[in-house]
Parts: C-alpha cells; sequence; structure tokens
C-alpha cells in the first residue's frame, strides 16, 4: 500500500517537473536568447514622457535629470504630473524649467475620489501629452543611460503599439536587496517570456511605452478606475496582443530605482501588486496560475516521493529541472545585468517556494484602498 502511494506521489512528481521544464524551455530561455532588431537605418520619433509625482520633491531633484539630460534629437517633451503635492515638489519643478525647454508640467489642484491610485494623473498627463508615443516612468526611477528614450522608441514599427522594458533596482548591501532584485529578475523574465511567445500579459510603469491612440481607442483606464493598482500590468493586459508588442532587453534602455528598505514596505508593496492578479483576462490567469501550482507543488512532492519511493529515482526530475534552470537563469540574468545572483540560483529556487506561500493569499484578497 505504502509503495502504490509512493508510485503516485512519485509519477505526479514527474508531471509537475515536466511542467516547469515546459515553462522553462518554451517560455523563459526566450530571454537569455533574446538579440535586438537589425536595422539599416534607425527612426526617431517624436516622444512624450511621462512622470507623475506626488510629494516627489528628493526623487525629482535626484532623478529628474537623467530623464531631462537624453541624447535624444528628435522632437521630444519631459511632462511631469504634479499630483497635489504638499512637498517642494512644484517649486524644484520650477527651478528645472528655467533650464530646459522640454519640461512641461501639469499641476493637479484636486483629487480624483472616485479614481484609486495614479490612474487620474497619469490619465491627465497622457490628455496633455503632444506627441503619439508616450514612455512612461516614474519619479523615483533614473534611466540606466542616456540613450533611453532612442532605444525604447526605436521598438516601434508599423502595428506596434506596446512597448515593454525593463525596470530593475539599484545593487545595494544586504539580503533584502538581493531578494527584491531577484524576485524584479523573476517577474521579468514571466512578462518578457510570454511576450517573446506571442502571448503578452503585463509591463511596469517602471519602464513602458505605449501610443496615445491605443490609450484612447481603448477608454484609458476607466474598465479598472475602482482598483487601487493596475495602471500599467492591468491595462497592458487588456490592450497588448502577439501582434502589436514589442520587448526592449537592452541595459541601456533600463530604469533604476531605488528599493525599499525595509521588509514591511516591500511586503506592503508586493501585496498590493499582486491583488490585481484577480483581473488578468481568465486565459493569463490559467496560464500563470498552472506555473505557480506546479512550482509550489515541485519541492513537496519532491520530499514525499524521496521518502516514500526510490529516492535514486526520485533525484533525476530534480537535476533535470536545475539544470534547465541554470541554464535559462544564466542566460537571463546576464541579458538584465542581475548576474552577481546566479551563484545562489539553487537557493533562489528554493526561496521562490516560500515567497508564494507567504503571497499567495493577496492573489484572492480584496485590494485595499489607498493612495499611489
Amino acid at each position: 500500500m505504502l509503495m502504490s502511494w509512493g508510485l503516485s506521489l512519485f509519477v505526479a512528481f514527474c508531471v509537475v517537473a515536466a511542467i516547469q521544464l515546459y515553462y522553462y524551455l518554451y517560455f523563459f530561455r526566450r530571454v537569455g536568447a533574446w538579440k535586438p532588431r537589425q536595422r539599416e537605418v534607425s527612426q526617431q520619433h517624436p516622444v512624450s514622457v511621462i512622470i507623475c509625482a506626488r510629494d516627489e520633491d528628493e526623487n525629482l531633484a535626484r532623478h529628474l535629470p537623467g530623464v531631462l539630460l537624453q541624447e535624444y534629437r528628435s522632437t521630444h517633451e519631459v511632462l511631469v504630473v504634479n499630483d497635489n503635492s504638499v512637498d517642494d515638489t512644484r517649486y524644484v519643478l520650477e527651478e528645472f524649467l528655467k533650464t530646459y525647454k522640454e519640461l512641461h508640467i501639469v499641476e493637479l489642484q484636486q483629487e480624483a475620489k472616485l479614481i484609486a491610485g495614479k490612474k487620474y494623473p497619469l490619465s491627465m498627463g497622457i490628455k496633455e501629452a503632444k506627441h503619439e508615443l508616450l514612455l512612461l516612468t516614474d519619479a523615483d526611477c533614473v534611466p540606466a543611460s542616456e540613450h533611453w528614450i532612442f532605444k525604447m522608441q526605436d521598438a516601434f514599427d508599423d502595428g506596434i503599439e506596446v512597448v515593454l522594458g525593463y525596470g530593475a533596482y539599484k545593487k545595494q548591501k544586504g539580503f533584502l536587496n538581493k531578494a527584491i532584485r531577484f524576485e524584479t529578475f523573476h517577474t521579468a523574465l514571466q512578462y518578457f517570456g510570454y511576450a517573446l511567445a506571442g502571448k503578452p500579459y503585463m509591463g511596469v510603469g517602471r519602464n513602458l511605452a505605449y501610443r496615445k491612440a491605443t490609450f484612447f481607442r481603448n477608454k484609458g483606464f476607466s474598465s479598472i478606475n475602482h482598483i487601487p493598482s493596475g495602471d500599467d500590468d492591468l491595462f497592458i493586459n487588456k490592450v497588448a496582443n502577439s501582434r502589436n508588442t514589442a520587448v526592449v532587453i537592452d541595459p541601456e534602455a533600463f530604469t533604476l530605482s531605488r528599493p525599499k528598505q525595509t521588509w514591511k514596505e516591500w511586503m506592503r508593496q508586493k501585496n498590493r501588486h499582486y491583488s490585481t492578479g484577480k483581473y488578468y483576462q481568465r486565459g493569463v490567469k490559467w496560464m500563470l496560475g498552472l506555473y505557480t501550482l506546479s512550482f509550489v507543488l515541485f519541492y513537496p512532492l519532491f520530499v514525499a516521493s524521496l521518502l516514500l519511493y526510490d529516492w535514486r529515482w526520485s533525484l533525476i526530475p530534480l537535476a533535470l529541472r536545475w539544470i534547465s534552470i541554470g541554464f535559462v537563469w544564466g542566460k537571463a540574468m546576464k541579458k538584465l545585468q542581475e548576474k552577481d545572483l546566479f551563484g545562489a540560483f539553487i537557493f533562489w529556487d528554493i526561496w521562490l517556494f516560500f515567497y508564494y506561500v507567504i503571497f499567495a493569499p493577496a492573489v484572492w484578497k480584496k485590494p485595499k484602498k489607498m493612495s499611489w
């Protein structure tokens, strides 16, 4: 009887391992294999960079010059939406305005009480934008190079309406920093991998571009105004498809942000982000859910089959999966400039199991109302 249970658990373990291998070898390997498209002539479209800011005087003083000093000779503007700030944001922006003619400021004096998060200020920024191509980032982000605008807009071609970029976090000392950067890498591995396989489902507002016409054709954020977050992932989930989405995985096109400094702040941030998952399209939820479920089941089934079945056979699926992860993560981490995390890839793989268990309740909990 015990042997029968052991065999059943081993078979289940093999099935789960096979599902994991499918995701890694079909979807995620594409990230490390990505290469920029070779063009004989690169285009430079007019671009509107949009940044929403609320009480961000220090971040704007530190990071806005990196956006304003971009090497981009074509027509462009940097539009900052000051959303009811009560600190010195207004005065910081006025000082920049004296020097940089491409800077434009939108001052919001009233709260949008029935629209959660930063959707209202972002919508106002898009409405005021002069150009068709919109490049979005946050006040606490700085471009990784002076070619950020050029690299992101260069991905727009005939039929392309959405461009997904990478919003990295700055490297600092400590385990929390590595955990945040690894989680960011793993999330990017998914949304880049799925997009490259023709199944885009999200982007991150720290580094994202789309057409103004696409925004208005889909009635902006009207269908998600009641949800606290989702101005980036839920909107892209709605408008992106295999034909209209491009990916840019170029270190010069990254943005860099300062990560959270305490576990409490980071967990609050992740709970808010994951609370939008329930609003994804049904097919996307199934695709993401199967990956997550197989991940969560992998190690418990490994331990069970190790104890209740032949341990030598149980090691084979484990080894195949670790080899595949090492191959895929190694190339992708190098591509995303996170290769310092690779040496502990087995640890991070096990860490993800506990991470999913901790944050799983956020998927079905009702999101809390909060300011962005």
